[in-house]
Formats: C-alpha cells, structure tokens, sequence
C-alpha cells in the first residue's frame, strides 16, 4: 500500500496591536504551498478592547474559511517597553482563544527560533528572512508590510519542525524541547543550489 502524504493547513500569525500578520500554508509531505499572506491593519484611533474583538473576529472568519489544523505563532519577546509587551501578550492570547475556540491547537516559537529555522541565524532581520522566503520560492514579490513574511516565517517554521513534536493540544510544549538539531532553510537551500531559481 503506497504511503499517502498527510496534508496539513497551518495559520501563522505575528502578533501585532497596531498591525498584525497572518499566513495560510498548505503542507503535503515536505512540500508547501502560500495559500493567503497579508496583515490585519488596526486603527490606533479606537480603544484596545474594540482591536481586541476585530482580531478575534477576524481569525473566527480566517479559520472558518480555511480550516487550519494548527496555529503557528511567533512569541512575544522580552523588550524595554514593558506596556508594549503586555498588549502584545494580549494579542497572542486572543489568538489563541480564537483557535482553542474552535478546537485548533496551537505551537508557539521565540522570534530567534524562527529566524534561526529560516535564514540559520537567529539575529537575522525581518529583510533576510523575507529574501530567503523568496528563496524558497514562497513567495515572489517583497510584501507591502514585513509583518505578513514574518508571520509566513512562524508557519514555515513550524513546517519544518512539525515531525519532530508531539501530536495534541500541548504541542507548544513539545515546540520547546527539540532534542535533535534541525537543518535551517538557509542550509536546505545552500545544499540544494540546482533547486533554487535566482531573479
């Protein structure tokens, strides 16, 4: 009996207050397809209750549309601005809700991780990741807002991690124990050159 190659839908997401990112990747196999990138542009105008509820909203209507069976998202990290923080930890936390809500378990990454896992370094900036994504051929042009490649970059990352965690609604735990060394997409594609279309 031939092996069939299970097919995936992952929504990534960066979290944002003012902008935030998201991304549909179809995976069958090892091989990943773009169905939706682009951001959710919030109105600094209105109180942050109301921009909680259209993010809520928004990914309620996104996973009805596209039926995602993971949710991807890039950590909070730890800056100065302690205020900045919070809502961010808010944001992630109403995605979150959204996706538990409808029964779709979720998997976190610091940001280091994602840029590790795509470019092979952890410091590398939103432009490196977004070139090497189109290395991939994952996409073709540079995108209005650098928030949506990012939120591509979550997705892809956990495409290339997802064999290695755990199945069920705890896979964020699982995200954080890697106990082999995965091969980042900038090693992929320097050792598969004769893949990779340059413009």
């Amino acid at each position: 009996m031939d092996n069939i190659a299970k097919e995936e839908i992952v929504l990534g997401i960066d979290p944002g207050t003012n902008v935030m990112g998201y991304s549909f990747v179809k995976k069958v196999g090892k091989q990943m397809e773009v169905l939706e990138m682009d951001v959710l542009k919030l109105s600094t105008k209105i109180e942050m209750a109301t921009r909680m509820k259209q993010i809520f909203d928004f990914i309620i209507a996104k996973i009805n549309e596209y039926k995602p069976d993971i949710l991807a998202l890039e950590a909070p990290f730890f800056g100065k601005n302690v205020q900045s923080m919070l809502k961010l930890g808010r944001v992630q936390g109403i995605c979150i809700a959204a996706g538990l809500s409808q029964s779709i378990p979720f998997v976190e990454f610091p940001p280091k991780r994602v840029k590790q896992s795509i470019t092979g370094n952890g410091n590398a900036s939103k432009e490196q990741v977004m070139k090497m994504l189109q290395m991939m051929r994952l996409i073709d042009e540079n995108p209005k807002y650098l928030d949506a490649s990012d939120a591509l970059a979550v997705a892809v990352c956990y495409c290339g991690q997802s064999q290695k965690l755990d199945t069920g609604v705890n896979k964020q735990l699982a995200a954080k124990k890697p106990k082999t060394k995965t091969l980042s997409w900038a090693a992929y594609v320097n050792e598969h050159k004769n893949r990779v279309i340059e413009n």
